[in-house]
Formats: structure tokens, C-alpha cells, sequence
């Protein structure tokens, strides 16, 4: 591969980078939306919902998937169970299974993501051009399904902007999910 003639170090940023910085990017800004809602919610809890199924997953399959230990994922999902993000239910295939599924209040995290990974890539399509832009999620696209990578939730109807959501007053999505949820109201 050709060295680039230019001085500018980011001529010479190899694939890694140039997929990180992007990315980092979005998970910032994802960060930035969350915490006013959410304030006792990580980054680190990510990729439980980008990665879980909309259906939900057995706790090993989700590990897999995200690539930690299966005793590290349960620990995350214990607690996003505790904070009702997410529950764990008898699998509908398996009577000795459990699967972890997302609550209202895990959806809504979904959500707000995805308006933000949508403002983000609509102000790279201004930045870029559409035509560039197009190619670059087409090449992308293409790369991942080359790679076998399993699909998460991105693009489930469950993540629309135009679901109904409770109000943004302080704390106003958390709660408003919190006064609904089934296990408080069940005596």
C-alpha cells in the first residue's frame, strides 16, 4: 500500500482508527442524550442493547455476541435487571432456559440511541455528500455481512423515534416508565 504524500497524521490511520474514531464519536454523543434521563446508566451497558435480540437471548448467547465472559455479562444483566432495564423470562423453547429481554425502560434507551445515531449520520451526509456517504454505509454494509456478524436490534421497529414517549421533563421518560412498570403494581 502506497504511503500518502500528505502530512496529516490521519493519512496514515489504518482501518482500526478509522473505524474507532467514528464510533467513538457516536457512543459520546449516545452517552450525552442518555445522562439526563438515565443517570445512573454506562456506556458500558452499550452493548446489551445494541446486541440483544428484540425477542431477547440467553445470557451466554448475548456474552458471545458481545464478547465477554459469560459470568461478566451476567453480572451486567443483574444489574439492568435491578434497574429494570431489562428481565429475565423462561424461554418459550426451552423450560430450563432463561432468556433476558429488554422492559419499556430498556426500549426507550434504544430509542434515544437511535435518534441519536440518526442525527449523527444525517450531519455526515451533509458533511460528505449523500452519493459519499451512500457508498460509504454500502461498503460498510458489505463488510460486516462478509464478516458473519450476527445482527443485533439496530433498525427493530422497537427503536422508532415515532413511539410514543413520555414527556423530557426532569427525569420524566425514567419515571413515567417506573409509575407503568408491572412488578411495582402487582401487591
Amino acid at each position: 500500500m502506497a504511503e500518502p504524500a500528505s502530512g496529516d497524521p490521519v493519512d496514515r490511520y489504518l482501518i482500526g482508527a478509522l473505524l474507532i474514531v467514528p464510533a467513538q464519536v457516536i457512543r459520546r454523543r449516545v452517552s450525552a442524550a442518555l445522562a439526563d434521563d438515565f443517570p445512573d446508566y454506562r456506556s458500558n451497558y452499550d452493548a446489551v442493547f445494541q446486541w440483544l435480540g428484540p425477542d431477547g437471548d440467553r445470557i451466554s448467547d448475548l456474552a458471545s455476541r458481545c464478547g465477554v465472559s459469560k459470568q461478566a455479562m451476567g453480572e451486567t444483566i443483574d444489574w439492568l435487571e435491578r434497574h429494570d432495564y431489562v428481565e429475565r423470562v423462561p424461554d418459550p423453547n426451552d423450560g430450563r432456559a432463561t432468556l433476558v429481554r429488554r422492559t419499556e425502560l430498556g426500549w426507550r434507551v434504544n430509542r434515544i440511541a437511535r435518534e441519536q445515531v440518526e442525527a449523527t449520520q444525517a450531519e455526515w451526509t451533509r458533511a460528505l455528500g449523500e452519493a459519499d456517504f451512500a457508498e460509504l454505509m454500502r461498503l460498510l454494509r458489505r463488510l460486516v455481512k462478509l464478516l458473519d456478524h450476527p445482527a443485533g436490534v439496530a433498525g427493530h421497529p422497537g427503536t422508532d423515534r415515532n413511539v410514543e414517549r413520555p414527556s423530557r421533563t426532569a427525569r420524566g421518560r425514567r419515571m413515567a416508565t417506573r409509575q407503568t412498570n408491572p412488578r411495582e403494581t402487582q401487591a
